[in-house]
């Protein structure tokens, strides 16, 4: 053989070699929302996977949050453009996205067994099971200042009217008692969803009434409080005076920094303010938000949300093998070296360390002493209106009054009902 020949034969080799090893790489796309924490997690977590499966890698796209990045989910499902993963809520506006019709079940993978009841029911859909838990459970209430607290000597109410006289208190000190962060419209929602605890103390089949359409927001007084606590903390004038200009991270900056005494926000903030402001995690604290009746104090509970596979993925094997991985021990504790302990998780086998920051230490003995949560209103009904977050922008910057807002989301939930095909609406 003349080293011509070798030279030829090696080269076709080495380059069968090259095209086969290119062939067996998958690159699995992957959409998820543009939160910092979020992304920080992901990318920490992809890492590790990759590093077991050198044949696939990930590609990770962003979308906005809020109503913006829903309408890009459900239109590149509907177009048949979804990436093979997507991170989106579970809860109603999973029931939203008709996952029957798009997403591929994971009831059947092992993995499955892997994931703690209370999650899977948010993700369920007629017979079948479509996503797995990517972070902890959390609470929706209201962050606080503790150097605020401390400097005010203010003890950390149980009542709404022990709230309202706290902010007084610190507006009389001259400073803002309440962020709120409307730019990103998203954020307006808190005071009015985190008050389900309270509303189904009052109501205890609210959810069921208000599913079947014999029951209302506004007709119902416990259930309009969450509207009329929102407008109070308006007209008392607690808020920043850039409420409707400040975002999100604005909100988190003035918590963390003392610029303001309060923030309502789901606990998923404490991974944000680890992230960004790790000098002031320990001048944060969390408690749940007050209802009328200081005996039955209580939190309102958020699901994480869920990663799913769409039916239109050409790479559904290698996307069940990233599920997998997300739905482990391992991926928990990526997520808590990444970002800390933000609440307890959802996977079997997960647990917490032993030093957690505050806020997490304020939110799990809600959990933990006698069970005083109650779930968020979207994971017990598949009602949620779209523009929520629009009316209750309005309500809070005194645009529209509580009842107006509403009897505005009554309606606005009607359509949603219909939509879904749910009997008597």
């Amino acid at each position: 053989m003349t080293n011509q020949l070798k030279t030829l034969l090696l080269g076709t080799t080495a380059a069968g070699l090259m095209a086969t090893a290119a062939a067996a790489e998958t690159e699995l796309t992957f959409l998820l929302d543009v939160a910092p924490d979020t992304i920080a997690v992901f990318e920490a977590v992809i890492e590790a996977f990759e590093a077991q499966n050198p044949d696939i890698t990930i590609e990770i796209e962003t979308r906005p949050s809020g109503a913006e990045g829903d309408n890009i989910v459900k239109t590149r499902l509907a177009t048949g453009e979804m990436t093979d993963v997507f991170l989106y809520n579970t809860g109603s506006l999973f029931q939203a996205i008709n996952p029957e019709n798009f997403l591929v079940p994971i009831t059947d993978q092992p993995y499955a067994d892997n994931i703690i009841g209370s999650f899977l029911q948010t993700v369920t859909a007629g017979e079948n099971v479509y996503g797995v838990p990517t972070s902890t459970a959390m609470g929706g209430g209201i962050f606080y200042n503790i150097p605020i607290y401390e400097k005010l000597g203010l003890e950390i109410p149980t009542s709404w009217d022990d709230f309202m006289a706290n902010n007084q208190a610190i507006k009389d000190a001259g400073m803002v008692a309440v962020a709120q962060t409307y730019r990103d419209t998203w954020t307006s929602q808190l005071f009015v969803l985190s008050d389900y605890y309270n509303i189904q103390a009052d109501v205890p089949d609210f959810a069921t009434l208000y599913t079947s359409n014999e029951a209302k927001i506004a007709s119902t007084p416990a259930a309009l409080r969450g509207f009329e606590k929102l407008q109070e903390v308006y007209e008392g004038g607690f808020l920043n005076e850039d409420f409707g200009a400040a975002t999100f991270d604005d909100g988190l900056r003035m918590l963390a920094t003392g610029e303001a005494a309060h923030y309502p926000m789901l606990t998923f903030a404490v991974g944000a303010i680890q992230a960004t402001y790790p000098e002031h995690l320990q001048d944060v604290g969390f408690f749940a938000q007050p209802g009328d009746n200081p005996d039955n104090n209580g939190l309102t509970v958020w699901m994480p949300s869920g990663l799913y596979i769409p039916q239109s993925s050409e790479n559904q094997d290698e996307a069940h093998k990233f599920l997998a991985f997300v739905a482990s021990v391992e991926s928990c504790d990526i997520q808590t070296a990444t970002i800390g302990a933000q609440g307890p998780y959802l996977i079997k086998g997960c647990t917490l360390p032993a030093e957690v920051p505050p806020a997490v230490a304020d939110l799990l003995p809600y959990f933990q002493d006698g069970g005083q949560t109650a779930p968020a209103l979207e994971f017990l009904s598949p009602i949620k209106g779209p523009a929520l977050e629009q009316i209750t922008v309005e309500v809070g910057s005194g645009i529209r009054n509580a009842l107006d807002g509403a009897e505005l989301y009554d309606n606005d939930v009607r359509k949603q009902a219909q939509q879904l095909g749910l009997p008597n609406w």
